[in-house]
This record gives structure tokens, sequence and C-alpha cells, in this order.
């Protein structure tokens, strides 16, 4: 997040269709004062000069700035209308107070969108303190692992929404927790930092993924006020020596392994229900595995990713674009698959919270 200034404002940044609609006011506000001038006695086009405290209220978060130029106006208008003496005293007056009026109403614009803009700049602020609290970002190397993750909101002011992550080295080896809460707003944040708290007290002392799956499941059931919210989630065990990696696959999409240039989805055997549902459903959670070898990459994605749309409806093919996306490094290969889904995607964005988890083994 950029730095705010000594007003507790982050830098002004003006679009560049923006910049090009404001330098078009401009070119014609000078055209107009050059009219003035050719036109001569009889007539004015002084009443233009207003525009100027409002072009230079739209450029900055200062309220002097249009005062400065408002003034500067006023000056103008009289210089204009000392050649004009044909003009009647009523448009005199007229034009001045116009000028004077546009003034103040930009220096009060001013000052309402700097407050707002300052409130909104300390929101974010503690959203993004609630997103490293919650979504603590793993090492960038465990062991023989390479991890990345990449976290997008569909609201950016929200910085956070109701999918999850977590990475944790246990002594059984590293816990990876990747999730999606059903629903959105504050209460699908508040089921997220529950299941994250819980999940990371049982990763430490909870040997099976399966009975770790179970104990997530039971939390979040037993959660007061309980809403019936639940979440679909990917647990990982990956053992520290050369053991098979274990998957639970709780309802989410299945996790991809990049394997030699080629893609793989790592479907479970056997589907489960997602957590908060396994009393409906009756069934068990159950642990697959694969085993992974050096260069192996494994994406794990929340349906913000796999079910973005184009233009025409149609949902992003992960699946079949990840094989052509490059990076050196988890983190760069995650990057490219934001940018290609933002390109796939267009404006205004993703329709839902996205978040990404790449895991390479080095060796």
């Amino acid at each position: 997040m950029t730095a705010a200034g000594p007003d507790g404002l982050p830098p002004l940044h003006l679009p560049r269709r923006t910049r090009l609609l404001l330098y078009g006011a401009l070119l014609l506000l000078v055209a107009a004062v050059a009219a003035a001038l050719a036109i001569g006695p009889g007539a004015t086009l002084s009443p233009l000069l207003a525009v100027a405290p409002v072009l230079a209220g739209a450029t900055t978060r200062k309220a002097r700035v249009p005062l400065l130029v408002g003034a500067a106006a006023l000056v103008a208008v009289g210089a204009l209308e000392s050649e004009n003496t044909q003009l009647p005293a009523s448009v005199r007056i007229t034009v001045s107070v116009t000028v004077l009026a546009s003034t103040l109403a930009s220096a009060a614009s001013v000052v309402l969108v700097a407050a707002r803009e300052r409130e909104l700049y300390q929101v974010r602020t503690v959203a993004e303190a609630a997103q490293r609290a919650l979504l603590r970002p793993p090492a960038e190397r465990i062991g023989p692992l390479r991890l990345a993750v990449r976290y997008v909101a569909a609201t950016a002011e929200a910085r956070i929404g109701g999918d999850l992550y977590a990475v944790v080295e246990t002594r059984f080896g590293v816990r990876v927790l990747l999730g999606d809460v059903q629903g959105h707003g504050l209460s699908a944040v508040e089921t997220a930092a529950d299941v994250l708290g819980v999940f990371r007290e049982a990763a430490r002392t909870e040997p099976d993924p399966a009975r770790l799956a179970e104990r997530l499941d039971a939390a979040l059931t037993a959660r007061p006020g309980d809403d019936g919210r639940f979440a679909t989630a990917l647990l990982l065990d990956v053992p520290a020596g050369r053991e098979p990696v274990r998957v639970v696959n709780c309802g989410h999409p299945p996790p991809l392994l990049r394997r030699a240039g080629r893609v793989a989805e790592l479907a479970p055997p056997v589907p489960a229900p997602p957590l908060g549902l396994r009393e409906l459903t009756g069934e068990d959670y159950a642990a697959s595995r694969f085993d992974p070898g050096p260069g192996d990459l494994l994406l794990l994605h929340t349906d913000g990713v796999s079910e973005a749309r184009d233009a025409r409806g149609c949902f992003y093919p992960l699946a079949e674009r990840l094989p052509g996306l490059h990076g050196g490094s988890p983190a760069d290969l995650l990057d490219a698959v934001l940018a290609d889904v933002r390109g796939w995607v267009g404006e205004p964005g993703l329709a839902d919270d996205a978040a990404l988890l790449a895991l390479r083994w080095d060796h």
C-alpha cells in the first residue's frame, strides 16, 4: 500500500482518461479567454473563468489550490471587464459572484473528498493489518519446498474476504490449508478466522490429516449462532522425508499438479463434504496420496480463479492455460496466473475473491 503523506492521504493518482479530460477542459478555457479578448466591447466570455477553480479542485486534495486559482480568476475577470466598458453593472456583478461561488464550492468539495479519502485510507490500513494477522504469508522456502501465495479480494477496499490459507510447520511436516467460506461480508471473514484459528492449533497436535479435517468440520458446526455457513477446503500433509504427500479434499476444486510440462488434476478418489456439512451427509474424510518429484509444482486455488468469466460467460480454463504460463519461481508463476486471469476477464475485474497457493519441490 502506498505510504500516506503528511496530511494522512496517499499521493493523488489521476487515471490517464481523467487527465485527458482535464487537459481538454483547460484548452477550452484558454480558447474562451482568447476569444473574449478578440471579440471586443459589448460581449463577454469571462463567466467561463468560473470553471478554473473547478479544474484546480479536481487535481488536488488541498483546499488552498482552488482558492488561489479562484482569486486569480477574479483578477482576470476584473482585467477583462475593465476593458469592456459597455457591459452593464449587473453583468459585471453576476460574473464576479459566479466565479466567487464556484471557488468556494470547489474548495468545500476538496475538503469533503479529502476527508472521505482519509477515512477510506484508514479503513484500508486496518483491513491490511487484519489480513496480515489472519492470512500470514509463509516462508518462501521450507526444506525442499518453495512456496508462494497470492490473495485478491473482489472488493479492493475490503482487502480480505472469505478465502483463506495457512501454512504451518509441525513435527509431522508441513501442513497446508486453502479454503473458501460460503458467502461474503463480515460473517464470512469471521468464519474464516475461526477455521484458521482451529487449524493452526490442531495442525500441530493431530497426526492424521483426515482427522484434522474432522476437527475443522466439528469446530465450524459448533460455532455460536451458527447460520449454516460452510467452507470448502484442501488440506495437505507434506512430510519432512520422502513419504507421499497426503491430500484431503473437502468439497474444493482439485489441486493441479504440473509435472514435466503437463498438468493433471488430483481429484479425490471419493467425494467428501465441505467443512460444516459432514453431519448432513454422514460421509467421512479420506486422504489421497501422491509422490512428488524434483521440479513438481502443485497449485491450489479457489473458485474465484477457476470460475472467473470472460465477456462471453466462459470460465477461465486454468488447467489448459497453466502449462503455457512461466515463472522463475512459484511467486512469479502465481503473478503470471493472476495477470492471465485478469486478461481473460477484462474490466471490471474479478467478481469473486481469489486465493492461489503454489508449492514446488526443488529436490
